[in-house]
């Protein structure tokens, strides 16, 4: 396989920011933060997200280390620059070097954060990051198939639906979910990259 099909250069721990809102690389300094972003709206109880239940956010985050330390995962906490409270997280995963591709994923946000802006700078700002610095060839995204509202906030951002993956993964409580796949091509993004700014100007407004 050619070089040339890489990332122009490897993904490593970095902050992004815009916007009102900070992406910093995810360390145990955050987990009291996290906690308490997590017990807004107590988004555990949630059937079809990860977020770690109280007294389990220190093995999440080790979780996301581990998978730092292993090369497939970059994860981020989300921070507002107002108050420099965490407010959520999020993260590439199942970075894959050779062919530059990587997934976003893992994310959540407090209650009060969702259906706000955030969301839409958090994926932007990554966005840019992975086809503009990285020089990523494709970003994929993949959410429960009963997370509506994740796949509304998906097909939003102008990303592709590739088709749903069968008995795929655990749900927190046992049963198995199938996945639904998406995924957004360096050659389709600088129109949605526009399509962002101009949400995230009205929003300003």
């Amino acid at each position: 396989m050619s070089k040339d099909q890489g990332f122009r250069i490897a993904p490593t721990p970095t902050t992004l920011g815009g916007h009102g809102v900070r992406l910093e690389p995810m360390s145990f300094a955050h987990e009291s933060g996290l906690e308490k972003a997590a017990r807004d709206g107590n988004l555990w109880n949630l059937r079809v997200t990860s977020v770690p239940e109280p007294g389990k956010t220190g093995a999440y985050i080790q979780q996301a280390l581990d998978g730092l330390a292993a090369g497939h995962m970059l994860p981020f906490v989300v921070i507002d620059e107002a108050s420099g409270n965490v407010i959520g997280t999020t993260r590439y995963h199942d970075i894959v070097s050779a062919v530059a591709r990587l997934e976003i994923g893992y994310t959540w946000y407090g209650k009060s954060w969702q259906r706000t802006h955030v969301n839409t700078t958090c994926k932007l700002l990554l966005m840019q990051h992975a086809f503009d610095a990285l020089g990523a060839a494709l970003v994929g995204w993949r959410t429960d198939n009963y997370n509506f509202a994740s796949q509304r906030a998906i097909e939003r951002l102008g990303a592709r639906r590739d088709g749903v993956l069968r008995h795929h993964a655990l749900r927190r409580d046992g049963t198995v979910r199938d996945t639904v796949m998406y995924s957004l091509t360096a050659g389709e993004w600088p129109e949605v990259r526009d399509h962002l700014i101009y949400q995230l100007k009205r929003h300003a407004d």
